[in-house]
């Protein structure tokens, strides 16, 4: 059996490309590692979202080339998509470039590489092939679905367009079907991604389905958790704010990628919607459900970015008292229209309001953290002593050290919160 490793990098929607190569490779009787260093075949599923992101790939792929024995490198996600020609010339130590969309021709490449055929298969980003078996990591107790591929914003700043096509909804069904498949393989919690949750079923149905989809995966018995990542403020409908409001398995938590506050930045951006609806979607978000927890991620630098902008960001931020921001340094990316702005923020300037923005966020975090202190919250138990509340995503959000806890991962308890640990993080004990 060839011994195979796959190493992702990116986000939450990579993993579970990552999960689904996994599955067609366990399906075909590859021998999976989790050691790329004991691998005959190392597929590094990449990222390419911005630069620093493409520096982590390639930095990933050389690191392999110099391994002894090397092994074949195969790369697959958005740097094949994106580079693969180019880095055809430039990587003579990658035996195989792919795309997402040839994900169920994997085990044909790997014969075909160990045979020593070097190729590229990287079909057109809406050339998907159907359902995939997928295989997640075991004893994990939640996973990603991944709702919708591809995005029809043309945000200025951003390649995703241009790597993963248009936005195309995955078919219902087909995502309750995987869903209770990962159900059985003892998923507790299952967080909805695509570069735009709350566009799911505009383009295939006419008409917004992420309600009807949330209820489906409700009915589901061994879900306890619905969470929801990277929903746009200008879609948030009054049946999608009825159902997270009613229905006790969607939790009540919130993702809103806003990326700036100043209306000048947004425009420039390219962003859909105004500022204003967003912060009408917050304040419905919250009178529907006082405790709910919102989080956002900004741009900081953008071109154009003066003082005053930067300061309208802090105020917003004051303001609208996010349980949790994550904030990145703006990234020229080459073919965006952002790239060829004037005003071009200095990298140096980037840093001091990154570091800014995270130091004031800090303590509005921590703020928000000690409002829950002496309050008992239903926790997902993720390892020995430390599990996630509602109010924590997995990977990008605080944590919960529990005092004395010995429960496997999966469990669910109740916790009462004792302290605020680190700013971000929470440390409780189970009741009784």
């Amino acid at each position: 059996m060839i011994k195979t490793a796959v190493i992702t990098l990116g986000c939450a929607k990579n993993q579970v490309d990552s999960e689904y190569m996994l599955g067609v490779l366990d399906k075909s009787h590859f021998a999976l590692v989790s050691d790329p260093g004991e691998a005959e075949v190392v597929i590094v599923n990449s990222c390419s979202f911005i630069t620093a992101a493409k520096q982590e790939a390639l930095e990933t792929i050389l690191g392999l080339a110099q391994g002894e024995p090397r092994p074949y490198i195969i790369v697959a996600g958005c740097l094949a998509q994106q580079h693969a020609r180019d880095l055809w010339q430039e990587l003579p130590e990658v035996a195989a470039f792919i795309g997402p969309g040839a994900i169920g021709r994997l085990p044909l490449i790997i014969d075909r590489v160990l045979k020593g055929e070097r190729l590229v298969d990287v079909p057109s980003p809406d050339k998907e092939e159907g359902e995939l078996p997928r295989l997640t990591e075991k004893g994990r107790p939640y996973a990603y679905l991944k709702i919708a591929e591809g995005c029809d914003n043309r945000c200025s700043y951003c390649t995703i367009p241009a790597i993963k096509g248009p936005y195309r909804s995955r078919p219902l069904e087909k995502l309750v079907a995987e869903a209770r498949t990962l159900a059985a393989a003892g998923v507790k919690e299952l967080i909805l991604v695509a570069q735009d949750t709350t566009a799911y079923g505009l383009d295939c149905y006419g008409e917004y389905r992420l309600p009807r989809l949330l209820r489906e995966l409700a009915m589901i018995p061994e879900i306890e958790w619905l969470r929801l990542l990277y929903a746009y403020p200008t879609r948030i409908t009054p049946e999608l704010v009825e159902v997270m409001a009613t229905e006790a398995k969607v939790l009540p938590y919130l993702d809103l990628p806003l990326q700036h506050a100043s209306k000048t930045i947004l425009r420039r951006m390219n962003r859909p919607g105004s500022l204003t609806a967003g912060i009408k979607a917050i304040e419905r978000l919250r009178r529907a459900m006082p405790e709910i927890t919102l989080r956002s991620t900004f741009i900081v630098g953008f071109p154009g970015e003066d003082e005053e902008d930067f300061q309208i960001l802090l105020d917003f931020l004051g303001s609208m008292q996010f349980d949790w921001v994550g904030a990145f340094k703006y990234s020229p990316e080459v073919g965006t229209g952002a790239a060829d702005l004037p005003d071009q923020v200095p990298e140096e300037v980037k840093e001091e309001r990154y570091r800014k923005l995270m130091l004031y966020q800090q303590s509005i975090t921590r703020a928000c953290n000690e409002r829950w202190v002496g309050r008992q919250v239903q926790v997902l138990i993720e390892g020995p002593g430390v599990g996630r509340s509602f109010r924590q995503a997995p990977e990008v959000d605080g944590l919960i050290y529990i005092k004395g806890s010995t429960m496997p991962a999966g469990t669910m308890t109740t916790v009462k919160l004792i302290r605020v640990h680190s700013n971000y993080d929470l440390m409780g004990e189970v009741e009784g």
